[in-house]
């Protein structure tokens, strides 16, 4: 797909943690930063600072743009949609 306004060609940096991908899961789910802070037993500033450095590191501008993302580069899937063999993220180890 050529590169347009819409969507720019993007070179993400491919060293997300394993608590950015687990955060990412979650942001998937429809999660706000309040209830991903909740469910992870963090503060919501320690979620708004995970998302912010996983919108750097993918060059994802809003959450749609991090959920195609996230698709597109096989970190999440939707219905049996784009899944890869990724490691599934345990969220009761710290990471």
């Amino acid at each position: 797909m050529p590169p347009s306004p819409e969507r720019p060609i993007v070179h993400p940096r491919s060293d997300l943690s394993e608590r950015e991908l687990e955060i990412i899961e979650l942001v998937a789910t429809g999660l706000t930063n309040q209830e991903i802070a909740g469910q992870l037993t963090i503060s919501k500033r320690t979620v708004d600072n995970h998302v912010s450095n996983i919108f750097t590191k993918t060059g994802a501008k809003n959450r749609v743009a991090l959920l195609n993302w996230a698709m597109d580069h096989g970190k999440i899937c939707r219905d049996g949609f784009n899944c890869c063999a990724l490691p599934h993220v345990d969220p009761s180890r710290p990471s």
